[in-house]
């Protein structure tokens, strides 16, 4: 008991990392290469570090502020340049740097593929563009430094309370229908998931929520996309004609999930950041006989929403 206790108050005094601070987050250049970079800044945000999007030599590389004014640049291999989107590059090479000591450089991951045919390849080669083998090697090279402000371990969100797991789903029998058993659990889930959405008590634990279904590596969403994308696989299995243009259906909703995921990957930190608006003063009660007030007019023209 007074280890869990320990650990959620780590987990409450352990925040994201904020977003950077200048002019650029504000641009729309700027927001998409931060969307297409999200799988690298999220885990390291959750774990203390500062990140920012700048430009290499030749493409656009994720900067890491250290506790020790060193820094990690992670990219994509510059020299020559990749033809691959920003983002999603052939390989991630990861190297820690400092500003004032020139002799501080050193190569922490390196899973870009060699150009010359017959060099001996680095063990991270084969997970090439994969992000979460470049997270634990970075995770164990800045635990070994002392140089990782809150260690999260992988699969694990930084974000919801140890002490408030996902709880199973209770049950929902019906007086007078049969036990639905086990056979809608994943929704159960997800309905009592909501269910704690509803009841959030602050905006942070709201966040902490969407959190579960936007993470970019381990969320639902991205996990709900593979999990179709598997689907179609085994619709292909059949090889017939039906089962290739099922597998074709399942594949876009896959892309349309992804793709949901994109456009959404800053509403977790926007959640964080919403104020709660105090409530309104309580006007004093109106006499019995007191004349009504004259209908207010309406606008001429309806107002603008705006988000």
């Amino acid at each position: 008991m007074a280890a869990d206790e320990a650990n959620a108050t780590a987990a409450r005094a352990t925040p994201i990392a904020p977003l950077p601070d200048h002019r650029d987050v504000n641009m729309p250049w700027w927001q998409e290469l931060w969307r297409r970079h999200a799988h690298i800044t999220t885990p390291l945000r959750a774990r203390g570090l500062p990140c920012d999007i700048e430009f290499g030599l030749s493409a656009y590389i994720v900067r890491v502020s250290l506790p020790d004014d060193s820094y990690l640049i992670i990219g994509p291999p510059q020299e020559p340049s990749s033809d691959h989107p920003p983002g999603d590059p052939e390989g991630w090479i990861a190297t820690r740097e400092h500003p004032d000591d020139q002799t501080l450089f050193e190569v922490l991951y390196d899973s870009a593929p060699s150009d010359n045919p017959g060099a001996r390849q680095h063990p991270e080669a084969r997970h090439g563009g994969s992000a979460q083998p470049l997270i634990d090697a970075i995770d164990h090279r800045l635990a070994q430094l002392g140089l990782l402000p809150h260690p999260a371990p992988p699969h694990e969100s930084p974000h919801v309370h140890p002490a408030q797991p996902i709880p199973p789903p209770p049950s929902r029998d019906i007086p007078g229908k049969p036990d639905r058993g086990p056979a809608y659990v994943y929704g159960d889930a997800l309905r009592d998931l909501t269910d704690r959405l509803n009841g959030a008590e602050s905006h942070a634990d709201a966040a902490a929520l969407l959190h579960q279904i936007l993470e970019p590596t381990d969320g639902l969403l991205v996990q709900l996309g593979e999990f179709f994308e598997a689907a179609g696989e085994k619709a292909k299995e059949a090889e017939e004609d039906d089962g290739f243009d099922l597998s074709y259906d399942l594949a876009d909703a896959a892309a349309e999930i992804r793709s949901l995921g994109e456009v959404l990957h800053v509403a977790e930190d926007r959640m964080r950041a919403l104020t709660p608006l105090a409530p309104a003063p309580r006007l004093p009660s109106t006499p019995a006989h007191a004349p009504s007030l004259p209908p207010r007019a309406l606008p001429s023209t309806p107002p603008r929403h705006t988000r």
